[in-house]
Formats: structure tokens, C-alpha cells, sequence
């Protein structure tokens, strides 16, 4: 069985890595700077989930997921070996020892990388389901963008709560009864933030993305 390919295939696959390339040097300036974060008033929301929103948007289903893990990677590079808060860096990396213990946990793997990879799979699958209902994009990028947002988010909080809700309360000198609140706070100023920052994202990503399809046959 032949694996040549046509020059346009050829192409097509040129122009992917390019992106990818151009999205993971994006992601991983984020990751280890403070390019990364963006104060808004007393909130500061998190840049390096763009670069997962934006491969989804673009260029779907495998490219999303791949940058989501990318995504997941980096950040257990940073909180393995320049944690901002060796604290609670058992929460992202088994490397540090759940308080209480004298190990790490590897569900902190599951915290670090699972809702990093959905939040790149599930966006550009709904962008597939919204687009049935909206052709030209204008609300199916900003809502899908917001929607894997908020799940990523979710996840996130969520699997700390589940797996690690007690230490991760100690670790932060807070009531374990406190905890719920403070992170549906997190969620109410930070995810929405991020939310809306991947939704802007992704309606100036709809306008060229016709163009980008254009390049790529």
C-alpha cells in the first residue's frame, strides 16, 4: 500500500505542524512566564488554556486534544519542578506529598491532565454540533469556547474537592466546611473570566477561519 501523497495533502499536513508548532511555543511562553497570567482588578485569570481553545477552534477534534495534554504536560513540568505554590502542589503533580502523608497521589495526574484534554476534545466537539445549527460560526466558536471553559474549570475544582477536598483545605488554613464556597468563588471570578477570555478568543478566530481553511487545501 502506497503512502505517497498528493501535493496537497502534503501541504495540508505542513501547514498543521506549523500551527501546532506555533501554538505549542504559545503555550509553553505561558507556561513558564508571567505572560501567562492577566490581573483584571483583584481577579487574575489564567492565558493557557487559549492556545488548547484556539487549536480546537481551528483545527478540531485531534489538535485539541493534543494541545489540552500539551497543556496538561506543562503545567506538571512547572508544579513538579517551579511550583508557584509548593503548598498545594500535590494537587497537580505526585512529586510533592499529600499533607497527611509521606507521598504523592498519582490522582493528582487526573487533576493535571484529564480536564486539560477535554477541554480541547470536548470544544471542538461541540464547534462540530453548534456549527449543524449555525454555518457561519458567529455563536457556535464564542459558545463552544465558553462551554469547555467552564468544563475544564469544573473539572478542575471539582477534582480537588473529590480527591483531595481535607488536604487541600489544610494546606490552605481554611475550614473544610469552607471550602465548597470559596471554590464556586473561584469559579463566579476566575473561570468566568477565563470563560469570556476564550469566548473573545474565539469569535476573532471565527472571522479568519475561513481564510485558514483556504491555506490549508
Amino acid at each position: 500500500m502506497s503512502t505517497n501523497q498528493t501535493p496537497s495533502a502534503q501541504r495540508k499536513n505542513t501547514v498543521v505542524m506549523v500551527q501546532l508548532s506555533l501554538l505549542v511555543a504559545i503555550e509553553a511562553i505561558m507556561a513558564f512566564t508571567p505572560l501567562g497570567s492577566l490581573p483584571v482588578g483583584p481577579i487574575v485569570a489564567t492565558l493557557a488554556h487559549l492556545p488548547v481553545i484556539v487549536a480546537a477552534v481551528v483545527m478540531g477534534t485531534k489538535p485539541g486534544t493534543f494541545m489540552g495534554f500539551v497543556c496538561g504536560l506543562l503545567s506538571f513540568i512547572v508544579w513538579t519542578f517551579i511550583p508557584p505554590n509548593p503548598a498545594i502542589a500535590f494537587v497537580w503533580t505526585p512529586a510533592y506529598a499529600v499533607p497527611g502523608s509521606d507521598k504523592g497521589s498519582l490522582l493528582s495526574l487526573l487533576i493535571c491532565f484529564v480536564p486539560r484534554i477535554l477541554l480541547g476534545l470536548a470544544t471542538a466537539l461541540m464547534v462540530k454540533l453548534f456549527l449543524k445549527f449555525d454555518k457561519k460560526g458567529f455563536i457556535a466558536y464564542p459558545l463552544a469556547a465558553v462551554l469547555g471553559t467552564l468544563l475544564h474549570t469544573f473539572l478542575v475544582l471539582g477534582g480537588i474537592y473529590l480527591f483531595f477536598g481535607h488536604q487541600f483545605a489544610e494546606a490552605n488554613g481554611i475550614a473544610f466546611s469552607a471550602l465548597v464556597g470559596i471554590l464556586l468563588g473561584v469559579v463566579a471570578t476566575n473561570g468566568i473570566m477565563e470563560a469570556v477570555l476564550a469566548g473573545v478568543v474565539a469569535i476573532a478566530f471565527s472571522k479568519i477561519i475561513p481564510v485558514i481553511r483556504k491555506k490549508q487545501i
